[in-house]
């Protein structure tokens, strides 16, 4: 708890979970409403699809805008931009004129706002806290993301419920107003940036990634989960409608025990990974989530797809928090944004893919089927810790100050 010792770290923190709280009952409503647009399984995920895509297409440029330029306001004009496009889904929903590509589209702007940010929030911590807590730092942010992820689904499902997914997406754009006032009245002491051309800062940043074994090893890691976890959210709506007959509450509540599993395990992942290690702590989160998806092959029942879900969110976690800790710790500050944009892109990106492949398969060869094929792809992945193992404890860190190229950390 220690980074919550510094106000603007916890002003942002506290805003961030608002913006979070919004965003994750606006990919609900999102969701559902596809599934009542659509009986494809394939345009279900496009939604997750749409919101992940970004960061592969978009990432290593965003990376190299936050290096380069004030990332206070490269967060702020992304929250403006996010609201607008809520706003903007909000209305055409209360208009009833959302098509599934509109839904799909729209998600996408989101996506964009979101890829755009990211980089530069991930960056900024550094400028919120000390080095010696940026763990914990890390950690916490993660813990934000994840307590939206556990009360965001249930009050969507609610509000979806009650009123409307159209006010689910007025929420949404609604929430991102706290961070936008918290980035206003923060005025951080800033590094003077190189602003390279944009080719070079993207190949600094690169040639940097392709070089250093350790983030290599992490980038493939991140690769073959994200595209293997990515189908169990992506395809939950689904799931939830046809195979345990559930409505949105019930699908806010299974999302919910998600993000419940992965607050948990965020409270602890910490501890565990300093006694075991990053590898052990890997391989038996991968292991937790392939069992998770086999259990919810076979759910027939909303108690056993929330258990499902549940173990699904400590796997989900332990895996994503460890990846981006190794990822932080061993980047150096004057390119961080870009080592971090390349490392959402690859992640996520693989997520987008994933989502979509998954999901047209699911259209040939069902959901449970495919549910179990994604177990069988996550177990085969633990043959990594041989062939690419998870970097030592003190394999690559980047302790400032240090020099790469011609940029000065």
């Amino acid at each position: 708890m220690a980074p919550f010792a510094y106000p603007v770290f916890r002003d942002i923190w506290i805003a961030n979970l608002a913006s979070s709280m919004g965003s994750v009952m606006q990919a609900v409503a999102a969701a559902w409403m596809m599934t009542e647009l659509t009986s494809s399984h394939m345009l279900v995920a496009l939604i997750q699809a749409s919101s992940a895509l970004p960061f592969l297409v978009l990432g290593v440029f965003a990376g190299a805008i936050a290096d380069a330029y004030d990332r206070r306001l490269v967060m702020l004009w992304s929250q403006v931009f996010m609201l607008a496009v809520s706003a903007v889904l909000s209305v055409m929903g209360y208009a009833h004129s959302i098509t599934p590509f509109a839904l799909i589209l729209l998600t996408l702007l989101v996506g964009l706002g979101t890829a755009l940010n990211a980089p530069a929030w991930q960056a900024s911590v550094r400028m919120q806290v000390d080095h010696s807590d940026l763990p914990q730092a890390i950690a916490l942010n993660s813990i934000a993301f994840n307590i939206a992820r556990s009360l965001g689904p249930a009050l969507g499902g609610i509000v979806i419920s009650l009123w409307s997914v159209n006010m689910a997406f007025a929420l949404n754009a609604i929430s991102y107003l706290a961070m936008i006032v918290v980035l206003m009245r923060w005025h951080p002491v800033q590094q003077e940036r190189v602003r390279a051309p944009m080719g070079p800062a993207i190949m600094l940043g690169l040639r940097f990634c392709v070089k250093s074994s350790p983030i290599r090893r992490v980038l493939l890691r991140g690769l073959v989960f994200g595209f293997g976890a990515a189908p169990f959210q992506a395809l939950m709506p689904v799931i939830v409608r046809q195979q345990i007959h559930g409505d949105q509450l019930g699908y806010g509540l299974v999302i919910g025990a998600f993000g419940l599993g992965s607050v948990l395990c965020a409270i602890w992942v910490g501890n565990v990974r300093r006694r075991i290690g990053s590898e052990n702590l890997i391989g038996m989160a991968t292991t937790v989530f392939a069992a998770a998806q086999i259990l919810m092959s076979i759910a027939h029942g909303l108690p056993v797809a929330v258990l499902a879900s549940l173990f699904a969110g400590v796997g989900w976690i332990a895996v994503l928090t460890s990846l981006n800790v190794a990822m932080q710790l061993r980047s150096p500050d004057a390119i961080l944004a870009r080592c971090m944009s390349i490392y959402q892109a690859v992640v996520f990106g693989c997520m987008a893919v994933g989502a979509w492949a998954w999901g047209a398969l699911a259209d040939h060869v069902g959901l449970v089927a495919t549910s179990q094929l994604t177990a069988l792809w996550l177990m085969l992945t633990l043959i990594l810790r041989i062939v690419a193992p998870m970097p030592a404890r003190d394999e690559g860190r980047i302790e400032p100050p240090a020099v790469i190229g011609e940029e000065t950390v």
